[in-house]
């Protein structure tokens, strides 16, 4: 079934006759949704099956970010909420087998939850790296400063998702801890020396290079590239995302539509595809701005259809779980922190 190579939102809780016209006619790969998107688990539910109908393929990626924390689409009374990052990174600090099992259990309860929906990709892990300094948009968002501890905890995320038959997306590659900006206003800067990036922010990402899917950072790293951001920079996907990390799962970008990147939706997709994106992420639900990317989008061929298909292999049946005895262990786990024990 030949599709587009775009994922695509949509405005509200119910596809309008507009929306599946188009799904029909453009033929997106995915779909993501989004808060505005959800009210109780049987409309969800619903959507999730209209929306893979309209397109006539039942198995089309649904795509979700459900963090934990401030990023977390789901949320109560229907859904429970789950700790931030940060909360995996502290409790890694007093006990790094602890913290590693606390990341793993809230990742498999949150593919949990996504799997009675029929959501099947979660937009996780981060790997990004913050630093001092840096805009508050990654925050608490983050697993933690050190290279090497963040990469452990986002593996461990990662494995929490696949047990419970979610796809990952690593993000944001590759790095957006260094941003003094929130990608949703304007474009970050970041004039670091390129070693020091290989060891830090990097080096953060390198050990999941074999994760199926990953998401751009739309920051500019003028030590590879002074005027494009990663997104739409061919140097830094093929020197720094392909090269150096050695990523070669599918790389989807940010949203199109953050302020951050320049120019029109058009012009915007064409420079993502150009610089090697698989896919191009819409996410907004606006039908002229969606339509744009559409017109601009190739469909799903060559290295980008064989890696989209990959990561739907990806893909494992859920394992056996035992959700209300996970649960009380993660509040178990995480209940150490108020004690600093």
């Amino acid at each position: 079934m030949r599709s587009k190579a775009f994922i695509t939102g949509i405005a509200g809780t119910e596809l309008s006759a507009d929306e599946r016209a188009f799904i029909a006619t453009e033929r997106p790969w995915g779909f993501i949704l989004f808060k505005r998107n959800v009210d109780t688990p049987a409309q969800v539910t619903a959507l999730v099956e209209t929306l893979r109908s309209a397109l006539g393929d039942a198995d089309a990626p649904v795509l979700i970010d459900q963090e934990g924390g401030r990023v977390q689409r789901l949320r109560p009374p229907h859904w429970p909420l789950y700790p931030p990052g940060d909360a995996f990174g502290r409790l890694y600090d007093l006990d790094p087998a602890l913290g590693l099992s606390a990341a793993r259990l809230s990742a498999h309860l949150i593919a949990d939850d996504l799997l009675a929906l029929g959501i099947s990709v979660d937009c996780l892990p981060l790997a990004d790296v913050p630093v001092t300094g840096a805009d508050a948009v990654i925050g608490d968002r983050a697993y933690g400063t050190d290279s090497a501890k963040v990469a452990a905890i986002a593996r461990a995320v990662a494995q929490g998702l696949d047990e419970g038959g979610i796809l990952p997306v690593l993000k944001h590659i590759p790095g957006h801890g260094r941003a003094t900006a929130d990608t949703h206003y304007r474009l970050p800067m970041v004039d670091t020396p390129a070693d020091e990036l290989e060891r830090t922010d990097f080096a953060a990402f390198r050990p999941l290079a074999d994760l199926p899917m990953a998401m751009t950072a739309h920051v500019v790293f003028s030590a590879f590239d002074p005027a494009q951001p990663a997104t739409t920079s061919a140097r830094i996907i093929q020197q720094v995302i392909r090269g150096s990390i050695g990523f070669q799962g599918l790389l989807m970008s940010d949203d199109v539509s953050m302020n951050a990147l320049a120019g029109s939706i058009a012009e915007r997709t064409r420079a993502i595809v150009a610089a090697g994106c698989d896919v191009i992420l819409h996410c907004n639900g606006k039908l002229d701005e969606m339509q744009q990317v559409a017109g601009e989008t190739p469909e799903l061929a060559g290295q980008a259809l064989t890696r989209a298909r990959a990561a739907l292999a990806a893909r494992r049946p859920a394992q056996a779980f035992d959700r209300a005895a996970a649960r009380a262990e993660l509040d178990t786990l995480i209940g150490r922190l108020g004690a600093g024990a």
